[in-house]
C-alpha cells in the first residue's frame, strides 16, 4: 500500500522532537508492511494486519521499556 502524508503532516513531523520523529517513521514502517498495533494497557500490546474484512491478531507482546 501506498503511504501519503499531508502538507500539514510534514510540517507537523518536522516541528516534533526527534524522538517522536524516529517514533513516527518506525510505526510507519508497521503500516507498509500492514502490519498495526494497539495498547492492551501501558505493560502491553498487540499486532494485527487487516485480510478481507477481519483484523488477524499476529501477537500479543509486553511493551518495550
Amino acid at each position: 500500500m501506498r503511504i501519503d502524508l499531508s502538507r500539514r503532516a510534514v510540517e507537523s513531523i518536522l516541528d516534533a522532537p526527534e524522538a517522536v520523529r524516529k517514533a513516527f517513521f518506525k510505526q510507519l514502517i508497521f503500516l507498509e508492511n500492514n502490519l498495526w498495533q494497539a495498547l492492551v494497557n501501558r505493560s502491553w500490546r498487540f499486532y494485527f494486519v487487516i485480510q478481507d474484512d477481519a483484523y488477524v491478531i499476529q501477537d500479543v507482546i509486553p511493551h518495550p521499556k
